[in-house]
């Protein structure tokens, strides 16, 4: 068996008819109840995301209708509809990002499951178990109930922050204490375009936690790995490239969160240092998130160091007491010694020793590293700057780069 699931297939939402087989590795993020609504009201084509008419679709109808409704009821309002900080950054930017990063989520899957398969990392009896297990998972995705549950946890979650996502802003509402009430824009805000949010964010994290489910069934596989392997992740490196998935929805919920932060320390009076122990709580939950699927492979990769360290130190043993008694013991041998390639040989023995130690057990890509840490970065900006003029940042910054 060359490739997973060969024998093995579902229908395919990605045809006219729905009813074609394909090999069901594709993806685990093409599929569920939402994806196919998309798909039947034409937001989405066969074999594409189409992600502009979504992107402008769900714009549309999250926050366009906050803009007419509030122009048609409450003129006086749309100024602070524009600038205000928790609604926008939801709306016109984390859920874009969100939507973008479904095909970047998709293509790096795709790429783990070609990489496997090309290199022959699994024997036939561990392909087949994880082909088992691609089609549970695809069988999982495609079930209605995931999404109904995040659907309704959505909107739980949005229900239980209505204390706290109100106030007396013009657009969002009017009043004080009993005399408090929503406007029309500020109900649908929490009926549609809050919820709306929440429902996708949710959507994006239940296929990476489908990807981290895969990555904890593969770790437990007797896979191939080599000690030797250049990538200094004993073969695993191309896992690494897979946290770059997860940038858009670490993206996302930052500038959501940021954007909340922000508003309390405009319109409430909030100080940076109060959000210092939620920032860190933020950061954590993220990495364990984004870096959890990595960090199954440790225990593999640290035993395949201590091993290779171990069998290549023995056999270092062997050939260098071989190499000395051959050539230093012996004094009369010097000329045959220049037309040996004994130094040679026991030159890259020891490179190859240094290769195994620098074996790291942890196989993340720093330039996928480097990419979360800036989708974490790049929108908790526009916090710092509620509070330190921008003209003090780039002072700051000068002065680090001297």
């Amino acid at each position: 068996m060359n490739r997973f699931i060969s024998p093995v297939t579902v229908p395919s939402m990605d045809t006219k008819t729905d009813s074609s087989p394909v090999p069901i590795e594709l993806t685990l993020v093409r599929g569920g109840l939402f994806y196919r609504i998309e798909r039947a009201v034409g937001l989405i084509r066969a074999n594409q995301w189409n992600l502009g008419r979504r992107i402008i679709a769900l714009i549309a109808v999250t926050w366009l209708p906050l803009v007419l409704i509030t122009a048609a009821v409450n003129w006086g309002g749309l100024p602070s509809l524009f600038t205000d900080d928790r609604v926008n950054s939801r709306l016109l930017v984390a859920i874009p990002v969100l939507l973008l990063g479904e095909p970047l989520m998709e293509s790096r899957f795709r790429a783990v499951f070609a990489h496997i398969r090309s290199v022959g990392m699994l024997e036939a009896p561990d392909l087949a178990y994880m082909s088992r297990v691609i089609s549970t998972l695809i069988r999982v995705r495609d079930s209605f109930l995931p999404e109904l549950v995040i659907l309704g946890l959505a909107i739980l979650r949005t229900a239980l922050a209505y204390n706290g996502s109100v106030d007396a802003i013009p657009w969002l509402g009017n009043g004080a204490g009993s005399d408090f009430h929503i406007t029309a824009a500020g109900w649908y805000a929490l009926a549609v375009s809050v919820t709306a949010y929440e429902f996708l964010f949710g959507l994006c994290l239940w296929k990476w936690l489908l990807w981290t489910f895969f990555a904890f069934k593969l770790s437990r596989r007797n896979l191939k790995l080599v000690a030797t392997h250049p990538d200094q992740h004993g073969g695993l490196g191309f896992l690494g490239h897979t946290v770059l998935a997860f940038a858009p929805i670490a993206f996302s919920a930052t500038a959501a969160i940021g954007g909340t932060w922000r508003h309390q320390m405009l319109d409430r009076g909030a100080h940076l240092l109060n959000f210092k122990l939620p920032a860190i709580a933020l950061v954590l939950i993220i990495a364990l998130l984004a870096l959890g699927p990595e960090a199954f492979f440790m225990p593999r990769l640290a035993a395949l160091r201590h091993t290779g360290m171990r069998e290549y130190g023995a056999l270092g043993q062997v050939s260098s007491s071989d190499f000395q008694a051959k050539w230093i013991h012996k004094a009369d041998n010097q000329s045959e010694f220049l037309l040996s390639r004994d130094s040679t040989a026991l030159h890259s023995f020891g490179q190859v020793y240094d290769q195994i130690k620098e074996l790291k057990p942890f196989p993340a890509d720093k330039e996928a590293l480097y990419t979360l840490a800036a989708a974490i970065a790049i929108p908790a900006l526009p916090v710092v700057l509620a509070e330190i003029p921008i003209a003090t940042v780039l002072k700051d910054l000068l002065t680090a780069l001297r």
